[in-house]
């Protein structure tokens, strides 16, 4: 199971926020470069890096500090907040970005979205599947949509996307444990032989080892780990000794 530490940038800087909301803003550390190295140092080979500001202003913002950490670094990133163009998709790429994820453009410009599918590839685009009570979040999760999160993986399934991030808002931040029950409907429901099955990225409400050897049970490819990394619920030694 692939283990991806999370960076969430505001303003240059590494901080977290909790259930998507911007006015619970930590800040841990102002260089996110350092951050990254640690990761790298424990033996970690990917990175989930999130442009919150992006997210916020709808196009892409703090593409210097991806290129930074693509270029200092050896983690391969995906990149997600605010890319809603295909001049912004040229952007993160050409940043240093491995794979990027698009949410809100995947609700609201479908057409945009599925070129960069036909284009790159479903190895390289994946589909932000952030939701709430099951229905999909977009715009920095600021907002609900009415699309109901299966079927909206599914839509996707049948056109060529391979790798799902789904977080859910209510676990996010929380310390709480994930959605299991959530992943394992989503599993369930979209491993078929209609289409090729999805690599599930769990996300949000992680806190210790025993979840994530869960979610690997449950059939997640990987999971992205924030919050309890940075606040010291789960250690990076740990997770260099199991994975």
């Amino acid at each position: 199971m692939r283990i991806i530490p999370a960076i969430d940038i505001i303003d240059g800087k590494c901080v977290r926020l909790t259930k998507g909301d911007y006015n619970t803003k930590k800040i841990y550390n102002e260089n996110p470069l350092e951050v990254a190295k640690q990761f790298e140092g424990a033996g970690i080979e990917y990175l989930h890096l999130v442009d919150l500001d992006g997210a916020k202003a709808k196009h892409i913002v703090n593409y210097k500090v991806l290129e930074l950490i693509a270029s200092k670094t050896s983690l391969k990133i995906d990149f997600g907040g605010g890319l809603k163009s295909d001049e912004d998709l040229h952007i993160a790429f050409n940043s240093g970005a491995k794979q990027i994820t698009g949410g809100s453009i995947a609700v609201k410009d479908s057409v945009t979205f599925e070129t960069w599918i036909e284009k790159y590839g479903g190895a390289k685009i994946i589909l932000g599947a952030d939701c709430e009570n099951e229905k999909v979040a977009i715009n920095g999760w600021q907002e609900q949509s009415s699309l109901e999160i299966v079927p909206f993986i599914k839509t996707y399934q049948k056109k060529g996307i391979q790798y799902v991030v789904c977080t859910d808002i209510a676990k996010d931040g929380m310390l709480e444990g994930p959605s299991f029950d959530l992943y394992k409907k989503i599993i369930d429901n979209c491993s078929n032989s209609e289409s090729q099955s999805i690599k599930l990225i769990a996300s949000g409400g992680v806190t210790s080892i025993d979840d994530i050897n869960k979610l690997e049970d449950l059939g997640c490819e990987a999971v992205i780990i924030g919050k309890a990394l940075y606040e010291g619920a789960i250690n990076l030694k740990d997770l260099e000794k199991q994975f």
